[in-house]
């Protein structure tokens, strides 16, 4: 027999500080055969499987997703859900940080949505980041739930592959998963969680031990999005399973776990205010210096548009130091009509927050990056012996080919600035020293200053002087199920 399984979904994460909101034309919409000839999508080729490609809507993290953005998407992507009935299963992939304009929950009602169409005996796997909030509705419309175990994320295919197989064996076994949960009243920035730092580390490498457990099916530990201020935002464990004792044993345990480890999260590379990181970096004598502008991380809901990190390396007279990169559309297009080798006046900066401070410099052009379409254009300038590269939309420059591209090594360069949080698994490896500095921005390290007006209280490290005890809860079709 062969299988009829759907896919498709939402994907992104959003800082509720951010005034930018996002619309159509952030996303990276795939639809029908080209999400399945997408990188992260190729697994989705298994016999005795008509695989259904619907629509997947993927976008840098951000600020809020205008309603109508959201709305257009999720009407599509129902459209696409009903013409494909009949249909086996569904798979979404999903984030799970998303933050729509006016609305709570959105994965919560992109994925009742989903059910209602697909009605309530059809199992639905979803794949989120682990920087994903949950909340019993979503749990409540789910069968199957797998999140990412690394954070930097270098399993988010391997992810996806855990969510689908979990699909394809209760289809072709009749098992019968469900899934349980404990939320943890915890909630620390990504760049104090890396699973590559402790406590973190030891904490996801226990998740495989739950797996193996007798009548669990995959054991995860959410950390959640910090920098949204609503109520659903906290850590938990989830649990898929077809033992209902054991998923509620193994969600408390690892949701304990995590509650009792909360004090010993601390920031992997050294990290300190600006001003102090550039202290280091002047003294360096190793290079490539690395330095994350943490506050204004595009892949974490910065804005990008910041030149407060530039502003201070022109006032020390830094020399040698490379900028990757500053959002800024409309000195993109001043520097593409003045033409490469040309100087001119620039404003850099503030060009989609107004409250992101700019600065104002003679800019000499070094080359123009035009691959074909405007929002897509770069422009490299040189300011002083500050090189800068200026990007039309947000985007970040965590890769390598981000550089070379531009001929620039950055294995080479003195000071290589990123507007980044922990460094991407290829930077992390080149950094001599990696510093992270804690820059202003709406997701702010500092996060017991954030916004904190909507959030479920108590809640660590907003308040820290309560008490807590994980109870795990099941999934309403879990309970409800004969």
């Amino acid at each position: 027999m062969t299988l009829r399984i759907a896919v498709g979904g939402i994907h992104t994460e959003c800082s509720t500080s951010s005034p930018v909101f996002m619309q159509p034309e952030d996303f990276r919409v795939l639809r029908g055969r080209e999400l399945l000839n997408a990188d992260y999508f190729n697994f989705l080729n298994a016999d005795d499987v008509d695989h259904l490609p619907l629509l997947h809507a993927r976008a840098v993290p951000g600020g809020p997703v205008a309603r109508h953005t959201y709305e257009a998407f999720k009407a599509e992507f129902l459209e696409l859900l009903k013409a494909s009935l009949p249909l086996d299963g569904l798979y979404l992939a999903m984030h799970g940080a998303m933050n729509v304009d006016g609305m709570d929950d959105a994965e919560g009602d992109w994925i009742s949505a989903a059910r209602a169409v697909v009605g309530p005996d059809m199992p639905i796997a979803a794949s989120y980041d682990l920087h994903g909030n949950v909340t019993q509705k979503i749990i409540d419309q789910l069968d199957i739930f797998a999140g990412y175990r690394t954070a930097p994320h270098i399993d988010v295919r391997e992810t996806m592959v855990r969510a689908w197989s979990m699909l394809i064996r209760t289809l072709t076994t009749g098992e019968k998963p469900g899934i349980a949960w404990a939320p943890v009243p915890v909630l620390l920035p990504g760049e104090r969680t890396s699973t590559e730092d402790e406590p973190a580390k030891s904490l996801y490498a226990k998740l495989p031990d739950h797996d193996a457990a007798e009548g669990i099916w995959d054991a995860n530990l959410m950390v959640g999005y910090v920098w949204a201020d609503e109520p659903r935002g906290t850590a938990c464990a989830v649990v898929t399973a077809t033992d209902k004792a054991a998923a509620k044993a193994a969600a408390e345990s690892i949701a304990q776990s995590y509650w009792q480890a909360r004090q010993d999260f601390q920031f992997g590379p050294f990290t300190a205010p600006l001003e102090e990181v550039l202290e280091l970096a002047e003294k360096a004598e190793t290079k490539p210096v690395i330095l994350a502008d943490s506050g204004d991380n595009p892949t974490g809901g910065g804005v990008g548009d910041r030149a407060d990190v530039l502003k201070a390396l022109l006032a020390r007279n830094f020399e040698g130091a490379v900028i990757g990169g500053i959002t800024d559309r409309p000195a993109v297009e001043a520097c593409f009509k003045a033409g490469a080798g040309s100087t001119l006046r620039l404003t850099i900066g503030g060009s989609l927050d107004p409250a992101s401070p700019s600065v104002e410099v003679d800019a000499q052009v070094v080359s123009l990056d035009d691959p074909g379409s405007e929002p897509e254009r770069q422009a490299v300038v040189k300011i002083a012996e500050v090189t800068v590269i200026l990007a039309a939309r947000r985007r970040p420059y965590h890769n390598i080919a981000d550089f070379t591209r531009h001929g620039i090594d950055p294995a080479t360069v003195r000071l290589l600035v990123v507007k980044s949080g922990y460094l991407s698994p290829e930077l992390a490896p080149i950094a001599n020293p990696n510093l992270m500095a804690l820059t202003d921005g709406v997701i702010n390290q500092d996060i017991e200053r954030i916004s904190n007006k909507r959030r479920q209280r108590p809640c660590y490290p907003f308040q820290k002087d309560f008490e807590f005890a994980a109870e795990a809860r099941y999934s309403s079709r879990w309970i409800d199920r004969p």
